[in-house]
């Protein structure tokens, strides 16, 4: 698949967002300021329900902030695009289509290719996600993994401008995570997209980003951006370097700091981040 994707930086400006439940409003951002760097893998990580999928949210369109702005290439953005396409948590896959017609689905309901364009783009990303020899299963026939392979096809066929991975691995065995990481990779490195990942997973984090966006507790903000100076290609023998393990005690300590703030303000001595992190010995 040729790379004919924009490069599209995002900014957040002074961005806060209030969330309401049972009648009792929340604020998830509050001043919140960053940018999304144009291809490059960004990274979000940071504790439990700090606000990683508002983010997400707000940059699809699916939300509005309430205050700041959200820009795409200085133009606010003002609703959803298929210039900013979201890999869910959960399975979007369209159920009684097949793999090879979920994947072709969405360039010939747009009308920007051919059915024998798609055709061609749908054939080439199969194969690159290992799933040729599955394009008539449907949803309900593949594992997990190739769900979640068929639905990263059918996403970056769209050569969406910006990426968003909402924690798209979560729930899989560690194996299969282990070969999405891979497949991923190879297909960011393929395409040279801009893409924002939200993970959960520290190890995970670091290993896919350009750019890693540690955020706080509620309400949150960016606590600190760690440049990720690992080359690509990657893979995971990078993991036992220098490098990667000073990111790694450098994230860990940001996010045991945020542990800490949750714990005193809470009133608890034990804080759970959905992640597990402790703090480095």
């Amino acid at each position: 698949m040729s790379n004919t994707n924009q490069e599209s930086e995002v900014v957040f400006k002074n961005v806060g967002k209030m969330a309401t439940f049972k009648k009792t409003q929340t604020v998830i951002l509050k001043d919140c300021s960053f940018t999304v760097e144009a291809g490059k893998l960004n990274v979000l990580i940071g504790p439990s329900g700090c606000g990683k999928t508002t983010v997400i949210n707000l940059i699809a369109g699916y939300e509005r902030p309430d205050l700041g702005r959200v820009l795409i290439n200085g133009r606010p953005i003002s609703g959803p695009s298929w210039e900013r396409l979201v890999v869910f948590q959960e399975t979007a896959l369209f159920p009684w289509l097949t793999c090879y017609d979920n994947v072709m689905f969405g360039p010939l309901a747009r009308g920007v290719m051919s059915k024998e364009s798609a055709h061609q783009e749908t054939v080439k990303l199969l194969t690159k996600v290992g799933l040729e020899d599955f394009r008539d299963k449907y949803p309900s026939q593949l594992s997990g993994g190739m769900q979640r392979r068929a639905e990263l096809a059918r996403a970056l066929i769209n050569q969406p401008e910006v990426m968003l991975m909402d924690e798209p691995f979560r729930g899989l065995d560690a194996m299969t995570r282990k070969l999405m990481q891979e497949y991923y990779l190879k297909l960011f490195e393929e395409t040279g997209a801009t893409h924002v990942f939200v993970t959960s997973e520290l190890e995970e984090a670091i290993i896919l980003a350009d750019n890693l966006l540690v955020m706080t507790n509620k309400p949150s903000k960016i606590k600190k951006v760690i440049e990720v100076a690992l080359p690509r290609p990657r893979d995971w023998s990078m993991a036992s370097s220098k490098r990667y393990l000073d990111i790694k005690a450098e994230a860990l300590e940001l996010l045991h700091e945020e542990a800490v703030k949750a714990s005193v303000a809470s009133g608890k001595l034990d804080v759970d981040l959905a992640s597990g992190y402790k703090k480095p010995e």
